[in-house]
């Protein structure tokens, strides 16, 4: 018989990893996303971006803002729950920092392919490379705080320099 504390079957007492009927494993790894293999943050900005177009489609921008602003919200409880349960302080599969993050990129922008596509490598970028303050929140800001905030941050990053491809192409 397996121990309660196995990977297979998590545990909640924080230690362990979370149990996968937990809904904050479900939100924190964006329904499995951030369990794809190789790059799990890249799968979750791909998710997100393409989530995006039919969230403005259908409720236009307001329905982006207020997705981005409930997800930040229940995104930073889901990935700190994650994090209680796991012995890393930004685990590879919690993801919903990543969606949040590339949400807040699209903000600027109608629907366009070619800007999202634009919009979704240059929040890559931001991501992987930190610049300050999403390199201090990464490093200074523990939990679910800290990993949702160097996304934010990011995402803001990339959301200002999308804006101004847009409006110097477009506009």
């Amino acid at each position: 018989m397996k121990s309660p504390d196995t990977p297979e079957t998590g545990s909640d007492s924080g230690t362990g990893t979370l149990r996968i009927w937990h809904p904050g494993y479900w939100i924190a790894t964006w329904f499995g996303a951030g369990n794809l293999p190789i790059a799990p943050g890249t799968w979750g900005s791909a998710v997100a971006a393409i989530m995006a177009w039919p969230i403005v489609s259908i409720w236009g921008l307001p329905g982006l803002i207020a997705a981005t602003l409930m997800l930040a919200l229940v995104g930073t409880w889901a990935a700190g729950v994650y994090c209680a349960h796991s012995p890393e302080s930004d685990p590879g599969p919690v993801v919903v920092d990543e969606v949040v993050g590339q949400w807040i990129t699209l903000l600027v922008i109608p629907p366009d392919l070619l800007f999202y596509v634009i919009g979704f490598f240059l929040f890559r970028i931001a991501d992987i490379f930190k610049p300050w303050p999403a390199s201090w929140a990464d490093q200074k800001v523990p939990g679910g705080l800290g990993v949702m905030l160097d996304d934010v941050f990011a995402g803001i990053y990339a959301a200002a320099v999308l804006y101004f491809l847009w409006w110097f192409f477009v506009v």
